[in-house]
């Protein structure tokens, strides 16, 4: 699961950073506000952590920011400023919990795993047409019929089953899966969306990776 955080605190910013990455998360920061939108938009993150006083652009700015772009990832805004009005204003820009500081990391790590278990980042099945993805077991399933994906086919399938009929680009599928400080290029992106489609095929799925020319990939299933 990837988080990003944006916070303008370097030392508060890099010590969640640790703290999330410890516990088995994907993890990435950006310092000011303009940059933390620019990340976020990406559509790549299963949660965004935002500061409300920030430069540049202020959290519920980039909330704003977010949903206008019609991203309906997590958001959990930390900042020190607790009155009501400020809840309410965060609340209203899109975030979807608004936690104070200073705050027990524990109750910070209940946050996250709530927010990611509404967002469906627990489940542990993947459905589209007649075809299962099998969380954990990296199985897809049609029918009877079965096939084990390796890690990164695996990612790269379930990242098209969360965005099913919405267009995917491979710039934004190589951060998602591969990471931003990787040297792959997108030549893997289109090595590993053809090894997907001879899987589904061997399984009879109705499931169908569709490229569209400069726009990307996305998932069509049943009939044409």
């Amino acid at each position: 699961m990837k988080i990003l955080i944006v916070e303008d605190d370097r030392v508060l910013a890099d010590s969640l950073k640790d703290l999330l990455a410890g516990k088995g998360f994907d993890v990435a920061v950006c310092y000011d506000g303009e940059d933390g939108a620019e990340y976020a938009e990406l559509g790549v993150y299963d949660l965004l952590i935002l500061d409300v006083m920030m430069p540049k652009m202020n959290g519920y700015q980039v909330a704003r920011h977010v949903r206008s772009r019609r991203c309906d990832t997590p958001i959990l805004m930390l900042t020190a400023r607790s009155g009501l009005e400020d809840r309410i204003e965060g609340l209203n820009a899109g975030a979807d919990y608004y936690l104070t500081k200073p705050f027990d990391t524990r109750e910070l790590l209940a946050c996250i795993n709530a927010l990611l278990r509404r967002q469906g980042g627990q489940v542990d099945e993947m459905s589209f047409g007649n075809t299962s993805l099998d969380l954990s077991t990296g199985m897809l399933i049609c029918g009877d019929k079965s096939v084990r994906l390796s890690a990164k086919e695996f990612d790269v399938m379930r990242f098209l089953l969360q965005s099913r009929d919405r267009n995917l680009s491979k710039e934004v599928i190589l951060a998602k899966v591969w990471g931003y400080d990787s040297n792959a290029v997108e030549n893997h992106v289109e090595v590993y969306v053809g090894f997907l489609r001879k899987k589904l095929r061997s399984i009879g799925s109705d499931i169908r990776i569709e490229a569209i020319r400069n726009l990307g990939y996305h998932l069509e299933a049943g009939g044409r």
